[in-house]
């Protein structure tokens, strides 16, 4: 006899610490709602475009910057083959075409003063 009701009191204590349980979660869930801004993909409806549209600049932008460093270095290059003046076309060129992929990156992000940054 004592067993059951032992076993209704932790029944009782289960239900009323579930409770207090739920009601602490309720009110962290409204103060880290107040708290906290809101997330683009929660304002889209929950869609992930905004990630997505995040993820394509961040290849543009590195795609940017790859190509200007991949193009001076095969300058670089080539002027080495044709004049045999090598390394030094590669080293000049490669730096070349890192300072314009830099600058390619920094116009296609907008903080630039170029064209696309008046606009």
């Amino acid at each position: 006899m004592a067993d059951n009701a032992r076993d209704g009191n932790d029944l009782e204590k289960r239900q009323t610490d579930e409770a207090a349980l739920s009601a602490r979660l309720r009110r962290l869930g409204d103060r880290l709602g107040r708290q906290r801004p809101r997330e683009p993909s929660e304002t889209n409806g929950g869609q992930p475009a905004a990630n997505a549209s995040g993820f394509a600049r961040g290849l543009r932008l590195s795609s940017e910057l790859v190509a200007g460093v991949l193009v001076g270095a095969a300058i670089g290059w080539v002027l080495d083959r044709a004049l045999g003046i090598s390394p030094w076309g590669l080293i000049v060129f490669l730096l070349l075409g890192f300072a314009a992929g830099v600058a390619n990156v920094i116009r296609a992000a907008g903080a630039g003063s170029g064209p696309s940054a008046r606009e």
